[in-house]
């Protein structure tokens, strides 16, 4: 499998003992062959993996992340609770979590909703603040995400860019300056001095730069979702794909709201 930026499809198991064969993103599989030649139908858990099995997986985890940040932003908005307590919680838990999904290497669905759930405790607390300042700033950020969502998968699907080695070379190397700029601009502003996130142009240029990154950061998913399925991984490896977007989903969400915030600043 290629490199990918998303520490969640790094040093994947290759395979799965299927076999290969299996269409990604472009076509759909014909049969499922078991181990050593064609057997009984295989059960739900050892079966290859499929698209619809991706798409499934992936719906229902931004989903529970999108019901519990709405409950949660409309608290927050609304002064019911406080955004702190859901806001650390979902932080920690989602950080935590999410370690333990990927150093494992497991396709854990608990672990993967209950990542989704803490990251719709986080998002939609940061979001129930935000809308405290910018009326309507969430539909916005989340319109604008889905937005990108769907436009970059359908430059996937027609191949509009392919995924080369020198494309993800080049994502690769964007993303961790990206990340290493703002751990600075992090350092810094223990200081005094936050260029990056103040709030001005430089802000604003650097939001829209990593929002691209972010979006190109899709095609990566993608494509390694596609290998997953090419190789015959079981279709219970579906869970970890759709966690590995969901990854990449929170952080556009979070520049995109951060660019939107810049924007509507007086």
């Amino acid at each position: 499998m290629r490199s990918t930026s998303n520490p969640a499809f790094r040093n994947l198991p290759r395979g799965g003992g299927l076999g290969g064969g299996y269409a990604g993103f472009q076509t759909q599989p014909q049969g499922a062959p078991g181990y050593g030649g064609y057997q009984a139908p295989p059960t739900t858990s050892d079966r290859p993996m499929t698209v619809d099995d991706v798409v499934t997986k992936t719906a229902i985890t931004v989903g529970l992340a999108l019901v519990v940040g709405i409950i949660t932003g409309i608290a927050v908005y609304s002064g019911t609770i406080s955004p702190f307590p859901p806001l650390i919680i979902g932080l920690i838990a989602g950080l935590v979590l999410s370690l333990i999904v990927i150093f494992k290497q497991t396709p854990n669905p608990a672990l993967v909703l209950s990542y989704s759930a803490a990251e719709g405790l986080f998002l939609g607390a940061i979001t129930g603040v935000f809308s405290g300042v910018v009326e309507g700033i969430a539909l916005q950020a989340i319109m604008a995400t889905a937005l990108v969502f769907i436009v970059m998968l359908v430059v996937y699907k027609t191949g509009a860019v392919k995924v080369t080695p020198k494309l993800t070379k080049g994502i690769i190397g964007a993303t961790v300056a990206a990340g290493a700029l703002m751990l600075i601009n992090l350092i810094m502003s223990f200081f005094g001095f936050n260029p990056l996130r103040d709030g001005g142009t430089l802000s604003i240029i650097f939001s829209i730069v990593v929002i691209g990154i972010a979006a190109f950061n899709f095609l990566l998913d993608f494509d390694m979702a596609d290998q997953m399925i090419r190789s015959g991984m079981p279709s219970k490896w579906a869970w970890y794909a759709a966690f590995g977007l969901m990854t990449t989903l929170v952080w556009l969400y979070l520049e995109i709201l951060r660019l939107l915030y810049y924007l509507n600043q007086e």
